[in-house]
């Protein structure tokens, strides 16, 4: 299994490659984003860890290049600051999970299990069903482009993921522990406010222009989506 280490500190890049490959997985190190991005369009990674602070483009404008074209491929952002604002543009960028250094290897080895399960499990489910569908909303799951009335709606990689939840679980009340854990990972921080503000962003891309609403909060309870509620 192909992991690229994106990383410019080579005392750090040294270790994540020493560590990753007593698990048996095959490294690549890159220095910076612009080597990475060729490497990315030669060899066919399963996963990649990345520096936001890299030279001659940040990680996080990287990760948005990468899953323009790779939406599938796993990204594990690592910083060494971890403010919210950050975690949210990297979540935007479509980073999978986020690390805040310094960090336990073993904590590492244990979030790459659980991204790689559950693309694994999500890509399985692809294979039956490639859209999903709910009134007049609909997403296809192969373009990751969302329409209502016809009309496309633009979304962020975190937001597409979010919305395809709900919509997969439409009518169900959904708390934010199960929310948390199914978008953004099994180590998802309870104690931030993430969700509340992806929800808030969905609303106003999927709900603010039209009559129906889909997306509603249940005060102290969660969220439900569901043409039921008024």
């Amino acid at each position: 299994m192909k992991v690229l280490i994106i990383e410019d500190n080579a005392r750090v890049s040294a270790l994540l490659k020493r560590g990753l490959e007593s698990q048996g997985y095959q490294i690549y190190i890159s220095e910076d984003a612009e080597d990475a991005l060729i490497m990315v369009e030669k060899i066919e990674f399963e996963l990649i860890i990345t520096d936001i602070m890299l030279p001659k483009m940040s990680g996080i404008e990287l990760s948005k290049l990468i899953k323009e074209k790779n939406p599938e491929l796993p990204i594990i952002m690592l910083t060494a600051l971890g403010t919210i604002d950050e975690k949210i543009d990297g979540f935007d960028a479509g980073a999978d999970d986020y690390m805040v250094k310094p960090f336990e290897i073993r904590e590492l080895y244990a979030r790459i299990k659980a991204i790689l399960l559950r693309k694994s499990s999500s890509q399985s489910k692809n294979e039956t069903s490639n859209s999903v569908e709910y009134q007049n909303l609909k997403v296809d799951k192969n373009t990751n482009r969302v329409f209502r009335n016809q009309k496309e709606i633009n979304l962020t990689p975190k937001e597409f993921k979010l919305l395809v939840f709900l919509m997969s679980n439409a009518e169900r009340l959904l708390t934010r522990d199960e929310i948390g854990e199914n978008v953004w990972g099994n180590h998802f921080d309870t104690g931030t406010n993430y969700i509340d503000v992806y929800i808030a962003y969905l609303r106003k891309k999927i709900d603010k222009d039209f009559d129906e609403k889909l997306i509603h909060t249940k005060p102290g309870m969660g969220f439900i989506f569901t043409n039921q509620l008024k």
